[in-house]
Formats: structure tokens, sequence, C-alpha cells
């Protein structure tokens, strides 16, 4: 009986530890007291209510908590609540506005909060407001108008702009834009030389010219951190066209000489086809030479006169011709 009532007592008190654990995780009694004991007038059915509601009542009391100790009376804990479950960062927000109370930039909680959803870091904003952040660019290769390559490197200062952080342009459109407007200062000099004496005109030139419109930072200062000769893209250009035009010429050529070959290729046909006709007519003459006999228009006399007028045309043209192998010169 001993051992089953012990055993008894022990059931009783864990579930009077669970219980209790229950009761103090839906009603944090601790919390509220933290709470109290701060100056911030929220109740234990409120405490309870954000349980059922799954907002942990830990990051609301302590936001609000830091919100009535910092001077923050605009807050209230139906915004802290509703932005939480909007998915926002309840803790950034307030240590933001926190921030800004401190550093008198105006900044109010919709504002704040607008940022937060937008999925910037608003608490960083409000530092970088305060410290301003400085962006180095990659090198920028630009060329003048001599045709030699620089490249330079940048230095941004940009401060956060809190009224264009939603919506704004982020630090990859300051790097674009500010490259862009070095590459077209540098190209408007005459020489690299130019710049290379006055680096801080293209700072000059730049900044004149409102890149950070439309973008989430107010540039404070462009500055060229280092300028290195590059290239001789001018020089390689003109060599290129020298090649190219090369080729081209080439190519020309190449295509009057083809068709050259073409037009020799057919005169040989036309001058073959022509000799295969003489040949074919020569070889009619004995047989039209036998009909002559035959017939009686042709006598033997006409036959030998025809055949020495002959053999006098073929030392006629083999005189003529005398540097054939089987011409040997006629000794007096």
């Amino acid at each position: 009986m001993a051992t089953t009532g012990a055993f008894l007592w022990i059931v009783l008190v864990i579930a009077a530890i669970i219980l209790l654990s229950i009761f103090f995780y839906y009603v944090p009694f601790v919390l509220w007291i933290n709470a109290k004991a701060s100056g911030v007038n929220i109740s234990l059915v409120q405490l309870f209510l954000m349980r059922l509601r799954k907002v942990p009542p830990p990051v609301i009391v302590n936001a609000m908590i830091e919100a009535h100790k910092a001077g923050l009376k605009n807050i209230t804990r139906d915004q802290l609540e509703a932005h939480y479950l909007a998915g926002g960062h309840v803790e950034r927000v307030v240590h933001a506005l926190v921030s800004a109370e401190k550093a008198n930039i105006d900044l109010t909680f919709q504002m704040a909060t607008a940022i937060d959803l937008a999925g910037r870091d608003v608490f960083q904003a409000v530092q970088m407001s305060v410290n301003p952040k400085v962006i180095d660019t990659p090198p920028i290769a630009a060329v003048a108008r001599n045709g030699i390559q620089l490249l330079v490197r940048a230095r941004i200062t940009v401060r956060a702009n809190i009224k264009q952080l939603v919506g704004g342009a982020g630090e990859e459109t300051v790097i674009a834009r500010v490259g862009e407007g070095i590459i077209a200062s540098i190209g408007a000099a005459e020489t690299h030389a130019e710049v290379l004496e006055n680096p801080d005109s293209i700072s000059k030139v730049v900044l004149r010219k409102g890149l950070d419109a439309g973008t989430a930072f107010e540039i404070l200062s462009i500055d060229i951190a280092d300028i290195d000769i590059g290239k001789n893209i001018g020089a390689e250009l003109q060599m290129d066209q020298a090649q190219a035009d090369k080729n081209i010429a080439q190519a020309r050529a190449e295509e009057r000489r083809a068709m050259a070959v073409a037009s020799e290729q057919e005169m040989k046909a036309k001058a073959q086809e022509a000799r295969a006709k003489v040949i074919e007519a020569e070889a009619e003459i004995p047989r039209a030479m036998a009909e002559a006999f035959k017939s009686g228009n042709l006598g033997i006399m006409d036959y030998y006169k025809m055949r020495n007028i002959q053999a006098d045309t073929d030392m006629r043209e083999t005189i003529a011709k005398p540097n054939k192998p089987n011409n040997k010169p006629i000794k007096d």
C-alpha cells in the first residue's frame, strides 16, 4: 500500500508540473511582471490571446518595453502584432525607430514597417544614414579619344535615402551609373594624359549628372582611387581593320584568279572542240580524194602538185619554228 501511495504522489506531482508548465506557457506571468515593472500597460488576457494567435509574447513585450524606454509613444501592441503576422521583423523595426529618434531622422512607424516588409534592413538603413557607406567599384575600362584604354577604380560614398528605400534601386544600379559616367567622361577627353593629370575632373563631371535619382541612396562623393593604363585600343582597331582589308583584297584577288582559270579552261575546251572538228574534217580528205579519183575530177598530176604544195608548206612552218626539238638548223 505504501508503494502504491508513493507512486500516486509521484504521478500527481508530475501532472501538476505539466499543468503549471502549460499554464505559464499560455499565461506568461513572469513576462507580465517584467512589463509592469518597465511601465508597459498590458494584461494577462492579452498575453494569453497572443499565444492563441501564435504570436510570441516575449517578442512583442520586449519591443514595447524598448519603445517605452526610448520615449516612442505612438507604437501600440496591435501595430506590433499586425507587423509580426505580416511577416515582418518586429525587433529590427523597433531598433530602427529608436536609432532614428536619437539621430533626429524623420522615420515613422508606417514607413519603417513598409521598408521592412519590402525586404530591406531598415535598421541598417538608419545606421547608414548616420554613418555613410563606401562602395568600391570593380575596375572600369574606358577609352580616351586617342585610343588609349584606362582602368579606373572608384570609391562611392553613399548615405541611405530613407524616403526612397521602398521602390528605390540598390547598390548595383549606383555602381552601373557611376561606371557609365566615368566611361563617358574619359571618352570625352582628347588624350589619356589629360585624365591622368586631372583625375578629379572625372568625379566632378559624374557628380553633376545626378546619378542617385530613383535610387535608395544619396551619393555624397565619388573619389578616383586608382587609374591604370591598359591597351592601345586605337592601334589594335587599326591593325584589325588593316587585316580585314587585306583579307578582303585577297578574297577578291582569289575570286579574279578563279574566274581567269575558269575562262582559260573554257577557252581550252573550245580549242579542243575546234581541233576535234578539224581532225574530223581532215579525216574526210582521203575519202573525198578517193571519190574525186573515181569520178575523174582529180588526176594524178593534180595529186602530185597538191603534195608538192603541202610539202613546201610544211618546210616553211619548220623554218618558222626553229625552237622545236625535231627542227635542226639549216646548214649553208
